[in-house]
């Protein structure tokens, strides 16, 4: 499925070699990317194409739906969304150390970053392997963190800070101005008002910033425009549990305990029509059991009884979910032709749905995801539930099924 930028939320995995999180892209993608224990696996990054689960409208309507953007399965609607491995991290990596410059480039277009964590706590900053335990997963947490924090820093300082800090003197400009000189980051103005704020620097000349002040500005605008979310994946080995608790108490973010290998299993299985799971169920139901043995029945066993039971899934898939709808805020809107039978030109009943911000207003919705010359040519939209007309202020709800009239 081809999807341009607009359509999709775009993720970027990140972690160092070792943790899981090329087995993570292959697992939510059914990609098959390169997995190994050795240093720096990925080199090139890899995509995939994942999918963010909703409950689809057709519940709720009572029909039978045909998407053509999307897939529709047992009621769920599942809402292509792009992913990326990226290349491995090293300490220093924003200095240019080991492949740090491609890792961070790589980084500039995204939403979200996930972070996939090694719970077992076996790998130190370099990817070494050590005895499980002897490294703490809240110290890569940190590492991660700030290698990106001084990568902001060093972006916002290159090319003569002093002179650009210099350059204007009126406040008004200094949004503008920031915006200009960050454009590479895909950081809008909002964010960066946002972040003068929060760093209570609104007020205050770039050229009487303190070196302080201009790490703190980066990293609440890193924490604004890439927030992090947290992935501890082998949770179902027997020492990531106890790790996963100490994490907690340490880390007062979101942590989503994942086994990424336990999803690329069970995807792999349906797919080969040896099982039926929906991804993020508790549960799947064993259609062959003829071609498993005894090995392969015990340990889909175990991840029914110690994972999905336990968990409440494996993971990725709440990963991908809480990406989408909590962290980037966006929600799902129907275009339909014909508010009757909730169809298109075609007679495809729901086709389309497509994930925006919430807040979007019904004109910008036409223009960035329907057609921009018929957002020239709007005159309403109607409401296909309530059958009520809506203007072009109109702020979108989650799950909205909206017909489009215009002059064209």
């Amino acid at each position: 499925m081809e999807l341009s930028e607009s359509q999709v939320l775009v993720n970027y995995f990140i972690k160092r070699l070792g943790s899981g999180k090329s087995t993570f892209l292959n697992a939510a993608c059914l990609t098959h990317a390169k997995v190994s224990e050795l240093p720096f696996t990925t080199i090139e990054a890899n995509k995939g194409i994942a999918y963010a689960k909703e409950n689809c409208v057709c519940k709720e309507l009572n029909v039978d739906d045909n998407p053509k953007n999307s897939n529709c399965i047992n009621g769920y609607r599942f809402i292509p969304i792009n992913l990326l491995d990226v290349a491995g991290l090293v300490p220093d990596a924003h200095k240019g150390k080991g492949l740090g410059n491609k890792f961070l480039n790589d980084l500039s277009r995204a939403d979200v970053l996930l972070h996939i964590v090694d719970t077992t706590g076996t790998l130190d900053k370099t990817g070494k392997r050590n005895s499980a335990g002897k490294n703490d997963p809240y110290d890569d947490i940190l590492f991660l963190e700030n290698e990106i924090n001084f990568w902001f820093k060093d972006i916002l300082e290159r090319e003569d800070w002093n002179k650009f800090s210099k350059s204007f003197r009126d406040k008004i400009k200094i949004v503008e101005n920031l915006h200009k000189r960050l454009s590479g980051l895909k950081i809008n103005k909002q964010q960066i008002i946002l972040t003068l704020k929060n760093s209570k620097l609104e007020n205050k000349l770039p050229s009487k910033w303190t070196d302080n002040e201009i790490f703190k500005f980066s990293k609440n605008l890193r924490e604004i425009s890439k927030p992090i979310l947290i992935i501890a994946n082998k949770i179902d080995k027997e020492i990531s549990l106890n790790n996963l608790n100490e994490l907690k108490k340490k880390y007062k973010g979101v942590i989503i305990p994942c086994s990424a290998l336990a999803e690329h299993f069970l995807r792999k299985y349906h797919d080969e029509k040896v099982i039926h799971y929906i991804p993020g169920s508790i549960d799947f139901q064993i259609r062959n059991p003829q071609k498993l043995n005894s090995k392969e029945l015990d340990m889909l066993n175990k991840i029914k009884t110690d994972l999905l039971k336990v968990f409440n899934g494996t993971g990725v898939q709440q990963v991908l979910n809480y990406a989408t709808f909590q962290i980037s805020n966006l929600i799902c809107v129907y275009p339909v032709s014909d508010i009757n039978d909730y169809s298109d030109n075609n007679n495809n009943v729901l086709p389309d749905v497509f994930l925006v911000k919430k807040g979007t207003l019904l004109r910008d919705f036409v223009r960035e995801k329907i057609h921009s010359d018929l957002a020239k040519h709007f005159i309403f939209g109607i409401d296909a539930r309530t059958k009520k007309r809506l203007g072009e202020n109109y702020e979108l709800k989650h799950n909205d099924i909206i017909k489009i009239v215009s002059a064209k």
